[in-house]
């Protein structure tokens, strides 16, 4: 199962016309363009469905970085790309930080290749 099959889909607009719809602005495309970069990753592909597929979505960095076999700071560095690209919020709590998933902005990519 892929992380976009887990993410219950929302109600909420795409970002922008899908593909077979309209022809994309430019704002749309530097968003979109954006977005796909901070998924182009296998790291952080597999951050995303490590947090996706934790208990309410929201996993603690220090859970995180035995399963990618990544440094710590280099994990950090892959979950800020993420946060920074919307797909992941940050909470503190104590030394940790939290991340919980955002399924609207997966929403939002599928909406845009996923043809109406």
């Amino acid at each position: 199962m892929t992380t976009l099959d887990i993410i219950p889909a929302t109600t909420a607009p795409a970002c922008c016309a899908p593909l077979a719809t309209a022809p994309l602005a430019q704002e749309d495309a530097q968003d979109l363009a954006s977005a796909l970069k901070a998924l182009a990753d296998p790291a952080r592909l597999r951050l995303l469905s490590i947090v996706a597929a934790s208990e309410g979505q929201e996993a603690c960095v220090c859970d995180l970085t035995e399963p990618i076999g990544l440094a710590q700071p280099t994990v950090s560095h892959h979950l800020k790309v993420l946060t920074d690209a919307g797909f992941l919020t940050r909470s503190k709590r104590g030394t940790w930080a939290y991340f919980r998933l955002v399924p609207s902005a997966l929403d939002r990519v599928a909406d845009f290749i996923r043809p109406e």
